[in-house]
Formats: C-alpha cells, structure tokens, sequence
C-alpha cells in the first residue's frame, strides 16, 4: 500500500458487509441520485485576490479528501435504529478525521441495488465486490467472512440483551414479556434467549413469547404483533427489527412499558413507558479503522467488543423506571466490564427441557450464531 495515495471507503452499513477501498487510482464516481454527499470541512468563501498585473492561470481547487467513505443503508438515517446507529457512528469518523469526506446513500436494500449503488461509488454486495475489487477494501458491520481485503466487526450484544432481560424482570407485573422481531435467525434467537435468562435471572416466573413477522421493516406487521402480544397480558416489550419506533409507539400508546434496541434515539418515541434500551456506538473502531487505512496499517481483523470498550451503550432510564432497578442494571454493567458475568454459561436447557449447555460449559460464538432452539421460559417456535 503506497503511503501518499488519496484513499476511499465503502462502507455499507446494512445487514450486509462494509467495504473500505485503499489507493483507489482516481476519484469516485458520481453517486446515484440516492446517495448524499457529505460537504466538505474546508470551503473556499471568497476566490484569493492577486496582484493586479499577475493573471491567474487556474481557479485554486480545494484539497482532495485523506479519505471517501461510502455509507449505504437499507433504510433511513433518521430511524431511529440501525440504520441511524451506523450513520451517527460516521459521523463520528468525520469529527475524528476532519478530512474525511463521507457519501451516503439511504433506502437501499440489499441484492442488485446495493452492488449498483457501490459500483457508483467506487469506481458490488460485499465478498463479491470485494473479488472484483482486491484494491478495497471491505468492513463488515456484523457477518463472519475474512478475506485479505474482507474484515468485519460488531458489538457483543448478547451481553446487553441480558442486561434488559434483568430490567424487563425487575418491572414486568405480569411477568409476561413481549418479543417482537424479524426473523428465526441464529443470532435473533440467541438474543431472545439472554433477554429471557437476564430477566429469569431476577424472576423466575418470568416468560417471553416471541412473534415473528417476516420482515426487518413492516411497520403494519410490527404494530400488529405489539397489539397481539399486550392483550395476551403482556406489560414489557422489546424488539429486534431494523428500526423499533412503531413497536415502542403501539406500547406507549397502550400504556405498556418498552425496551429499546439498535440506536439510542429510540427513547424518543416513549416519553413515559419506557425502560431502557442499547444501541450502538461504532464511532471510535470505525475512526480507528479508517486511521489504519490512511496509515496504510489496516489489516483484516475479526473485531467483536463490548458495553465498556465503547461499543455499544445502555440508553437512560425512563422516568417510572425505580431507583432500586436502576442500581441492579448499573452494577450488571460494572460487572460485565469487569469481566464478572458470563451469559449463556451452563446448565442451561431449552423449551424441552434438553440441556442444551451443561454445567461449566458456555456457548461458542458459531453455536450461538447457529443457534435454532429456546431457552425455557420462552413461548414460541424458534423456526
């Protein structure tokens, strides 16, 4: 990797990979109309005088950017939820790295659309364009593939799923939960399964039932399960869909409290019901990332961190959240940082009763990313 070269990149922050280009030979292309190019820190306000027998023989241009980052998103930057976290996260990069210039384009949902829009801006998704591109480099917000110009990181967020399950448990009355999420992936089921054993943790009557609505963003279906799920009793809800206002406003608007999940703006939309929540906050390994690419220093790391590495956070209480919940949830997460709690570590068994991790063991990241059974305590089918 040259050491003086302009480099660029693409990062595409949907469920897919993040693409990070290195001495890319020219410019990228013009975005497609979607994309919305970030304006640059340092603009000329007036054209430099000069003596008035020196003619100029060009109009000075501005300094091209240390660094492109392309940002591509299967939703809006103002949802609230994953697709806000990761645009805030940027955002953070370019308060870091003044002469980062950032493009964005928003509503582009994974296949076709999203390699076009890539191509555009770099002059494909994710391993794919990564081969036909070995000169970019490519950032993975959450997956598992490496290659060497392939990498990927995420945040530990089973830690924080178990951490709201012991909120949930601490206020539910009913000791009925509500989960409402996309799809029975791997990953889903293993956060459903925290949440239910964070909140057994400090009730064990506590239950979760799960509904399933096909999508990571059909607000009718959303609105649907949340109604469906408190006139089955329950009082606490939660959700794993790419952006949680519709499920957090049908609780609020019934009086029901809510957890959040993905970004931290979703308390907005629960003034007076709501919990607490996680989000996350990607901005310092997305600006350390990008320093290792203008540094010609990056190479492909499996990155995974947690609540106190800065990775993701817990949003603040609500206002009828006790003082006495607010201490248990706050020494979870000093003990967490400390090294002190261990989520999935056995005997832990499943809807069945089939112990699924015995006693001493703890679940690897490829069983709980393949995960396809439930915890006891929670009412649904996992497939």
């Amino acid at each position: 990797m040259k050491a003086k070269c302009v480099y660029s990149i693409l990062a595409v922050v949907t469920c897919a990979a993040v693409l990070l280009s290195a001495c890319a030979p020219a410019a990228p292309s013009t975005p497609a109309a979607t994309a919305v190019p970030v304006e640059p820190t340092a603009v000329p306000t007036a054209v430099p005088t000069v003596a008035p027998t020196v003619a100029p023989t060009e109009v000075p241009t501005e300094a091209a950017p240390c660094l492109t980052i392309g940002a591509i998103y299967v939703g809006s930057v103002n949802d609230a939820g994953y697709n806000q976290a990761l645009h805030d996260s940027l955002m953070e990069v370019k308060k870091g790295i003044a002469c980062v210039e950032i493009l964005e384009a928003e509503n582009v949902y994974e296949g076709p659309a999203a390699e076009t829009t890539m191509e555009t801006m770099i002059q494909e998704p994710a391993m794919n364009v990564a081969q036909k591109h070995p000169d970019v480099i490519f950032e993975h917000a959450g997956g598992w593939m490496m290659a060497d110009n392939f990498a990927n990181f995420y945040a530990n967020v089973p830690d924080a799923w178990y951490i709201m399950g012991v909120a949930a448990g601490l206020m539910t009355k009913s000791n009925k939960l509500g989960f409402v999420a996309a799809m029975p992936l791997g990953w889903t089921l293993t956060f459903i399964n925290a949440f239910e054993l964070g909140a057994q943790s400090v009730n064990p009557q506590a239950e979760t039932t799960v509904t399933f609505t096909g999508s990571w963003s059909d607000r009718a279906k959303e609105a649907a399960a949340t109604d469906a799920l408190i006139n089955q009793g329950v009082d606490v809800i939660t959700m794993h869909v790419d952006a949680p206002g519709t499920v957090i406003q049908s609780a609020e608007a019934r009086g029901v409290y809510s957890i959040g999940f993905q970004s931290l703006a979703a308390q907005q939309f629960a003034p007076q019901y709501w919990i607490t929540g996680s989000g996350f906050t990607f901005g310092n390994v997305m600006t350390q990332i990008a320093q290792s690419v203008i540094d010609g220093t990056w190479t492909p790391q499996f990155i995974r961190c947690s609540i106190g590495q800065g990775c993701m956070a817990l949003a603040p209480f609500g206002p009828q959240v006790p003082d006495d919940v607010k201490t248990q949830v706050n020494q979870l997460v000093a003990d967490l940082n400390a090294g002190n709690l261990v989520v999935f570590q056995g005997p832990i068994v499943d809807q069945d009763g089939t112990v699924r991790v015995a006693e001493g063991a703890t679940l690897t990241d490829d069983e709980m990313g393949n995960a396809d059974w439930f915890v006891k305590g929670v009412i649904g089918q996992p497939k």
